[in-house]
């Protein structure tokens, strides 16, 4: 509950968050309405899983802050039209460090830096920064790694159109049991085609 009073309330602390969430809406292709949907989406997932309030109110956070290290990567890299350099892919990546760092040196946000460090690691020891695998990565960031995914897909992006919601739900079966938790993947199909 705290948490989401964090995200919702009109403390100092809240005026914080919300000025490092305006900065990475500005710098990047993040938007706030793709963090909410990325909220609401994550959510009907964590009821399905019988999360409790407190996951679930970590869970929204997580959603609303996963990319927040992109504050500190250069915006040329964030906006550019086109493929990204190796060297460019390896700034890119430092996004969940900075992330990370970020939400360790900020008491309330501590809660969810682990998952911020983790959103990129994939089911199958593939992901970055460390290529944790399988039931190691946290379920919070193998959530978020789905529905941010399908998100991506059915959006139009600088670097590409979008997929058709049918396109996407192949993407992901397909990747299910390589990027993504094959469990989850599961029940976010469900979730969609009802």
């Amino acid at each position: 509950m705290y948490h989401q009073k964090l995200l919702e309330g009109k403390s100092f602390r809240n005026t914080i968050m919300n000025m490092l969430l305006a900065t990475l809406y500005e710098k990047s292709h993040e938007t706030e309405e793709h963090a909410l949907r990325l909220k609401t989406t994550c959510h009907l997932i964590g009821n399905e899983l019988n999360l409790s309030s407190s996951e679930l109110n970590e869970l929204s956070l997580f959603a609303m802050l996963h990319d927040i290290g992109k504050v500190g990567i250069d915006q040329n890299i964030l906006k550019k039209p086109g493929a990204l350099t190796s060297e460019e892919w390896a700034e890119m990546k430092r996004h969940c460090e900075i992330g990370y760092r970020i939400a360790q040196n900020a008491p309330d946000l501590n809660v969810v830096s682990e998952y911020i460090l983790y959103h990129h690691e994939r089911w199958d020891g593939k992901g970055y920064p460390r290529g944790l695998q399988a039931h190691e990565i946290p379920l919070l960031c193998r959530i978020l790694a789905v529905t941010d995914a399908f998100d991506a897909m059915v959006n139009d992006r600088i670097y590409r159109k979008a997929l058709s919601v049918e396109q996407a739900i192949e993407e992901l079966k397909k990747n299910a049991g390589a990027q993504f938790d094959p469990f989850i993947v599961e029940i976010f199909i469900r979730i969609i085609c009802g």
